[in-house]
């Protein structure tokens, strides 16, 4: 979780990066203009394509939620969707952290209510948070054939169960978290050349056409989008609070 404050009349307009999590913006001043549509608090499934936020004197939370906690606390997958928060989770939980004053205090009311959601919810089955796991610790280099057989599973049970409890495909969903942990390398400084050696592409052009199809942006674009540049700061505790 991150809170994030813009005591400012500027406008924010930031292109919103993909990244391997499901992500709850709570928006605590005014609407959003989320693509163009003023939205409450939304909903950003895996890999939304060409997600925009715009909005003046910013204050709102952000919760990135693993693919199989999302899948316990909101009931469904959102693979790609933008949606009100209310149409997936009917909860007072925005008005009620606009009663705080306190960032700890709100972080606190959201751990709680995602974990009361978590326990009442319907979690995915044990192998399905395994591959998860391992394409998570191998930065998306992994062979799909390869997770089959430690699950035990047969590629095709893989492939249907995976896409219907996290609404990706193992195979995209691998792609997802590759391409997430290349444009942060990007972001840090290195070269499109070697993070594509690095980091499982064919090539440079290979890169290319991957962070392009995810972000609708070049690798040069991504290395300097605002999106990735705040997430060493907002993430680098377990709760944070930004100005």
């Amino acid at each position: 979780m991150a809170g994030f404050v813009g005591d400012t009349v500027d406008l924010v307009d930031l292109t919103v990066v993909p990244y391997p999590a499901v992500t709850l913006f709570v928006n605590l001043r005014e609407r959003l203009l989320v693509n163009d549509v003023a939205r409450g608090s939304v909903v950003a499934g895996l890999a939304p394509q060409g997600m925009r936020v715009r909005g003046q004197d910013i204050e709102c939370m952000q919760i990135r939620l693993s693919p199989g906690v999302a899948h316990a606390v909101l009931g469904t997958d959102l693979s790609g969707e933008v949606v009100s928060l209310e149409d997936v989770w009917p909860t007072e939980l925005p008005a009620r952290l606009r009663a705080l004053n306190s960032w700890n205090d709100r972080f606190a009311l959201v751990e709680a209510s995602l974990g009361k959601r978590y326990e009442a919810g319907r979690t995915v089955d044990p192998e399905i948070a395994f591959a998860w796991q391992r394409m998570d610790a191998r930065h998306g280099q992994v062979r799909i054939e390869q997770l089959a057989d430690e699950t035990g599973w047969s590629r095709k049970r893989l492939w249907s169960r995976f896409r219907s409890q996290l609404g990706l495909s193992p195979k995209r969903a691998a792609q997802l978290v590759r391409f997430d942990h290349a444009v942060h390398r990007l972001a840090a400084g290195e070269s499109p050349a070697s993070v594509a050696a690095d980091s499982g592409y064919v090539d440079q052009s290979h890169l290319h056409h991957e962070v392009k199809a995810f972000a609708g942006i070049t690798p040069a674009a991504a290395a300097n989008a605002p999106w990735l540049a705040v997430d060493e700061v907002a993430w680098s505790r377990p709760h944070c609070a930004n100005g």
